[in-house]
């Protein structure tokens, strides 16, 4: 960017300027006509003092009468004014911003070559028209190196209230997009003076011709021509040589603009930041308003059905992006809005054929059949006497949406040329959208194949509360062999397990959901830690001997507050003590991983309190490449010993603490448990003889219990229950003594063991028959129920919720 500085204003205007320092003119009108503000720079180029400007006219004091002559031989119009388009301005009748050239006559000797700029100012202060201008010596040198010249506005300029103009630039004009004008403001900001900006890269509707006396006559000439071929009218002899100059021109910048949008889009696979992407590409440049619509399968990153759109596919508005002020638009078509159209519109026309629908002018008539489709809005005004283009959003030849371009009615209208170049802008953004979409469907899947894998633990379960996290290991694949799961047990246990299927993908995540499912199954049977593994072991030899997996199972026992764990090649767990906070990896036998084959695992058994808090994770939140794990260990032990105000913070601090270090790229699977305990007043414990008499005391002795715990109102089903239970015991037992325990926890649960090995069944009893009613019975009334085997027979519980206190 080359700017003007204070040094370069306080030149003659007819002194060239430094090079990449180009004085501006900044002359503001009010909604009266009358100038409100007149820079040191207008002073120089205009021969008029600040003090004989400001008040005045501003057609007294910019010479805008006559005409620009038909024929030029010098590099400006040689008239004492700044044109027509300019006068047009100042009266008023100009709503779209405007740039030209001139020559003016010199306060002093000669002629000065002026470039001007005129932007109506839409805002709700007094100014109405911000004119810049410069002069255009200062450019020679530069003869041919560019391709736009624009003008910059900034606080430096002393006016009152320049502050809040500069502020409110892209509401003020309405040839930008607001993300343009933005970017221009920050810049100005910054700088804190006028600017000239030149670019060998962009074009913008607003730019003047700018070239310099050799060229003049050939720009006479293209002019000529240019209008003969606007006409339709054949180019005179002498001007075709210019005609097929402007041809190619034409199809240059059209190939430029192409190739410069497909610059711009598609920088990311995230659907949302390439709709905004595909539509601020064509605003301002090819169009002032641009509409984007897209199939609600689309935006959902779904599938949809093969065939062509019909009168009930609801397409969705996911962009609207325009020059004009702020919140025009936003009210009538709102983004996010999903609608179907009728089959007389030209936007059904589009997205059915896959052709684009040029409109040159949108009729009242056309405007009203459009606006019929917007109930309680009237979109006319914003639609009617505009040029439209419809261009559809395909790829491989599938309608995923279509855009809907309009012009100002003081821009040219679209044209053949347009149409072309829409439908070829189309269909590269297509192909941008469908990649998007297509990853963004392959992301719901695979969170959805996640989320199926990994199991939605409660976050309380008996004598314990569960927090846990799962951060996959890279965005571009979100499914690993990471897993981690909690499982009821009877007797009020929970087991407790982390795993990790070495590797990462689908496979990996395949076989990780077969080893989850084996682990709670096999939990569900009671299996001691060791024999868990043991047997996991055998089941991934098995599966085959592709995949390699480490595991850290743990069962906490409430009541007798106590941890059984086992390691299948797993980093240990952290404990963290409730009565110092202390923390401390727990030192286990590390076993081999599952899959290695014939190697022994062993359990060990560790004393806990209430409030303790175990701590399990996998590698991948510990280790990262090039450094060592004990690092990551001691890091783990630190974090987790870090006071929080529930178990979610304790989780989130442990994350913070190590997957900020960078180099992560496994899976992490996070599993955090505190260990509240059962009281011993919670639990109540009986032996009975295998006598028919004692299955009155239990009904008895559970009656008196559960009135002692404020529990009356269980008292009915659980004596019936227990009463069914204890009876099947007493009769199939064999010589130990029936237990019955009763514990008080989240639920009532109650346990019945005896030393038959055979699990009951539940049976459809008939009327006559007379076995198979007690589980039934106990199937019905219970709010969960089941069987398990012991070292020394089985156990039969159930659970009943607990009255709301």
């Amino acid at each position: 960017m080359d700017r003007g500085t204070e040094r370069a204003e306080q030149g003659s205007a007819a002194e060239p300027a430094e090079p990449g320092r180009v004085p501006l003119a900044v002359v503001v009108v009010d909604r009266d006509g009358l100038v409100s503000h007149w820079s040191r720079g207008a002073r120089r180029l205009f021969g008029t003092s600040k003090e004989e400007a400001i008040g005045r006219t501003a057609l007294d004091l910019l010479p805008v009468s006559g005409a620009l002559p038909e024929e030029q031989d010098t590099p400006y119009a040689a008239c004492d004014g700044l044109g027509p388009d300019l006068e047009s301005s100042l009266d008023g009748g100009l709503s779209y911003p405007a740039a030209g050239r001139a020559r003016l006559t010199a306060p002093g000797d000669g002629r000065v070559d002026v470039l001007w700029w005129a932007y109506p100012l839409v805002g709700p202060g007094p100014e109405r028209l911000l004119v810049l201008a410069a002069d255009a010596d200062g450019l020679r040198a530069a003869d041919g190196a560019f391709e736009r010249i624009a003008p910059g506005f900034a606080l430096h300029t002393d006016f009152p209230g320049a502050e809040d103009l500069a502020r409110r630039l892209p509401e003020i004009l309405p040839s930008m997009s607001v993300g343009e004008s933005s970017r221009i403001v920050g810049q100005i900001l910054e700088l804190g003076y006028p600017v000239l900006e030149f670019s060998q890269n962009d074009r913008v509707p607003v730019t003047p011709d700018w070239g310099v006396a050799r060229r003049a006559e050939r720009t006479a000439r293209r002019e000529r021509a240019a209008r003969a071929l606007a006409a339709g009218e054949p180019v005179p002899e002498e001007l075709r040589d210019e005609g097929e100059d402007l041809e190619y021109a034409a199809v240059r910048e059209r190939l430029e603009f192409l190739n410069e949008v497909s610059g711009r889009i598609g920088t990311s696979l995230d659907l949302s930041r390439t709709i905004i992407e595909v539509s601020r590409a064509v605003v301002p440049r090819f169009t002032d308003v641009a509409g984007t619509y897209l199939r609600e399968q689309v935006v959902a990153g779904e599938e949809f059905a093969d065939g062509v759109p019909d009168t009930t596919t609801m397409w969705h508005r996911v962009a609207v992006e325009h020059t004009d002020e702020p919140g025009r638009w936003d009210d009538v078509v709102p983004v996010g809005e999903a609608m179907p159209f009728p089959a007389h519109t030209p936007f059904f026309q589009c997205m059915t054929s896959g052709e684009p629908v040029l409109v040159p002018r949108i009729s009242e008539e056309m405007g009203h059949a459009i606006a019929a489709q917007f109930e309680k809005r009237d979109i006319r005004p914003l639609i009617t006497g505009r040029s439209m283009l419809v261009v559809p959003l395909k790829a491989r030849n599938v309608v995923l949406g279509f855009m809907i371009l309009l012009r100002h009615p003081e821009r040219p209208v679209f044209n053949d040329m347009d149409r072309v170049t829409g439908a070829e802008l189309a269909a590269r953004a297509g192909l941008v959208l469908d990649n998007a979409r297509m990853y963004t469907f392959q992301e719901n899947v695979a969170e959805t194949l996640q989320d199926s894998m990994l199991p939605h633990i409660p976050p309380r379960m008996t004598g314990c509360d569960i927090a846990t996290r799962y951060l996959p290991g890279t965005q571009l694949g979100r499914v690993g062999g990471d897993w981690f799961d909690a499982v009821k047990l009877h007797g009020g246990c929970t087991a407790l397990v982390v795993g990790d299927v070495m590797g990462h993908g689908l496979n990996s995540a395949a076989m990780m959901g077969q080893l989850r499912t084996a682990v709670q199954t096999m939990a569900g049977l009671d299996l001691p830690p060791a024999q868990l593994l043991r047997n996991l072991d055998d089941l991934a030899q098995r599966l085959g001997e592709t995949y390699l997996a480490t595991c850290l199972y743990a069962v906490y026992d409430p009541i007798a507050s106590e941890l059984h764990l086992a390691n299948a090649g797993h980093i240990p767990p952290v404990l963290v003590r409730a009565a110092d906070g202390r923390s401390e990896l727990l030192d286990l036998p590390t076993g081999a991983p599952i899959g290695v084959g014939g190697v022994p695992f062993e359990a060990v058994r560790v004393r806990v309190e209430p409030g303790d808090r175990l701590v399990m994770c996998t590698d991948g939140l510990v280790e990262v490449r090039g450094e060592d794990i004990g690092v990551g260990l001691a890091t783990l032990c630190e974090s987790a010993a870090h006071p929080a105000a529930s178990m979610d913070d304790a989780c989130d601090t442990i994350i913070r603490a190590l997957n900020t270090r960078g180099g992560r790229k496994d899976d992490v699977a996070l599993l955090m448990a505190r260990l509240g305990g059962i009281e011993p007043d919670d639990v109540a414990e009986w032996r009975l003889a295998l006598d028919p008499a004692d299955v009155g005391r239990a009904r008895a002795a559970v009656r008196e219990q559960l009135h002692d715990w404020g529990l009356a109102k269980l008292v009915g089903p659980a004596e019936l229950m227990v009463g069914e239970l204890v009876t099947n015991a007493v009769r199939h037992s064999h010589a130990r003594p029936v237990e019955l325990r009763l514990v008080r926890g989240d639920t009532l649960l109650c346990e019945v063991d005896d030393d038959d090995h055979e699990l009951p069944t539940l049976l459809n009893a008939g009327p006559l028959d007379e076995a198979g009613r007690g589980l039934r019975v106990v199937s019905t009334l219970s709010r969960e129920w089941g069987t398990s085997r012991t070292k020394t027979g089985k156990t039969v519980w159930f659970e009943l919720t607990l009255p709301r206190r």
